[in-house]
């Protein structure tokens, strides 16, 4: 874990809370289409319409969310499903105590 890399990440507030709402994606997303539960995260496509930024924004934030291991994907078919890295992230906020 790169406690320099995962506050870099968290120093956007559109990032910031797509973690807020993977927290509770039942609460925060419209029951997906295809799967009946959340398991595996989020589609792609609710968290961009969530935050009403473009396709690119949205992929190009995931994927510095998951280059930190913020976030996991999960592919099913051609569409890609993320949820929060809960470890990780328990493991940020236990450095951030610790450490500083």
């Amino acid at each position: 874990m790169d406690i320099v890399e995962i506050s870099k990440v968290l120093s956007n507030k559109t990032r910031v809370n797509i973690l807020k709402w993977l927290k509770n994606p039942e609460l925060n997303f419209p029951p997906h289409k295809d799967i009946d539960h959340f398991n595996d995260g989020v589609c792609v496509g609710y968290i961009q319409d969530k935050t009403g930024l473009s396709q690119s924004t949205i992929s190009t934030y995931l994927n510095s969310m998951q280059n930190a291991n913020l976030v996991i994907p999960t592919r099913h078919g051609k569409w890609t499903y993320y949820k929060r890295n809960e470890e990780v992230i328990e493991a940020y906020v236990e450095s951030l105590k610790t450490d500083l």
